[in-house]
């Protein structure tokens, strides 16, 4: 059987209502609440046909380890991975501009959750990982992520090298982030179609991985420290690509 994901609290619950009812398991209220927002709640789920059970707040409490439930909690299926040739169908069809996020070997769950959420709010088409040593679709990942998981397409492909060559055939322009690039972010050409090449946590990016980018940038820091946190570092420069593209549509 697949593995559930337990989700919990009002505006996770009205995401995944709103946007992924498929992956429902299970539903559960308390019973002694009758706030408005979980009755709109109640009425979704009847609107389409999902069963729910009213159950007592030490339920819920247990349920959810002590979470913050809000009276509500759901178990869902995990949303699914992409494959190399859904990334290659969903380009063939992308009208504009393509913008993706590549994290080469990031493990961490919770800086895979972080760059999904900011990915969806940056507009990102979709975030490739590789095939190994790089943390997959986790419940964590989900609850990071803040409903993201359930919208950002990732695609895991094989080889990463082999895709980042295929996405240069397409006319997207590669950018890595390295510590030791030259070109300030501020700096550099992101407008057009995009990936941002992003690097493991403490490793950065991999020497093959690094020779396929057709620029390097990197953060210009005010003082010399360690490099940011790569989901940090990931959503600077999304934006930086959001506004770059915001100013080249004027």
């Amino acid at each position: 059987m697949a593995e559930l994901q337990t989700i919990y609290g009002i505006h996770a619950a009205e995401a995944l209502i709103a946007k992924r009812a498929d992956r429902i398991v299970n539903v559960w209220f308390d019973q002694q609440r009758g706030d408005e927002k979980l009755t709109g709640l109640k009425e979704q789920l009847a609107g389409i046909g999902l069963a729910f059970t009213l159950v007592d707040k030490k339920t819920l409490d247990k349920l959810s380890k002590h979470g913050n439930h809000q009276g509500v909690l759901l178990t869902a299926r995990l949303p699914q991975e992409l494959s190399e040739d859904a990334l290659k169908n969903a380009l063939a069809l992308k009208e504009g501009n393509a913008f993706f996020l590549v994290l080469d070997q990031v493990t961490d769950p919770h800086n895979l959750g972080a760059c999904l959420r900011t990915a969806l709010a940056a507009g990102v088409d979709g975030v490739i990982v590789p095939k190994d040593n790089a943390c997959r679709i986790t419940a964590t990942v989900c609850k990071v992520s803040s409903g993201a998981a359930e919208v950002v397409p990732v695609y895991r492909v094989t080889n990463l090298t082999r895709t980042l060559k295929w996405l240069k055939t397409q006319a997207v322009w590669l950018s890595g982030a390295a510590g030791e690039a030259d070109k300030s972010l501020f700096d550099a050409e992101l407008s057009g179609s995009v990936a941002i090449v992003m690097g493991a946590e403490g490793k950065g990016l991999r020497k093959l991985t690094l020779e396929q980018c057709d620029q390097l940038i990197k953060i210009p820091m005010v003082h010399d420290m360690e490099s940011l946190n790569v989901s940090v570092a990931a959503s600077i420069i999304m934006y930086e690509v959001v506004r770059q593209n915001s100013l080249a549509s004027i």
